[in-house]
């Protein structure tokens, strides 16, 4: 059973140009929104890719179907919304199912997790993350961490991090990633 009742959908509403007017191309749920039946009150949901070179008018094809990868190439985006639930639920998942789920529904990112240090993860993108709903702590390398409220923006640049929800309610955030290219620093 999917614990889609136990979330909130969000709504993607997608514009484009027919017969050179402004259209609705779609409205409604977007085709990959999951909510993860091994982690209840967990969703996430790539909403709109770009490539690195965008071009208007959009192809009016999905533009983020079911299991599309989420690391984009450098300057490519994605548009993410994830719901976290409590840590306390999290601390009652069985790691082996929750990372079989999430290897099908957000491929290139769960592989990006350490399996050593749960919840840490580094990837080769710029990040936009805004907290649409709840709080939730932001940790990085050696313990540090800070709290971040609704309304709060992070610009992630590439960095080791995790997120934690150590409240008792979900947390809702909106992602945009931006594929980058790491420079090896010596």
């Amino acid at each position: 059973m999917n614990r889609a009742a136990e979330v909130r959908i969000p709504r993607r509403v997608v514009t484009g140009i027919r017969d050179g007017k402004s259209v609705f191309v779609s409205d409604g749920p977007p085709p990959n929104a999951h909510a993860y039946d091994s982690v209840p009150g967990h969703l996430t949901s790539v909403l709109y890719a770009t490539a690195a070179k965008p071009f208007l008018p959009q192809d009016c094809a999905e533009q983020a179907p079911p299991q599309i990868l989420i690391k984009p190439e450098p300057g490519a985006t994605k548009l993410m919304i994830v719901v976290f639930p409590p840590d306390s639920v999290c601390a009652t998942v069985d790691p082996a199912c929750a990372f079989e789920e999430q290897a099908v529904h957000i491929p290139g990112l769960i592989q990006a997790f350490e399996p050593d240090a749960p919840g840490m993860h580094t990837t080769d993108t710029v990040d936009y993350d805004m907290v649409l709903d709840g709080e939730i702590w932001l940790e990085l390398d050696d313990g540090a961490e800070t709290l971040l409220k609704q309304g709060d923006i992070v610009v992630q640049c590439g960095t080791r991090h995790a997120w934690r929800n150590k409240g008792d309610r979900p947390a809702t955030m909106c992602f945009v990633l931006i594929g980058a290219e790491r420079k090896v620093v010596r």
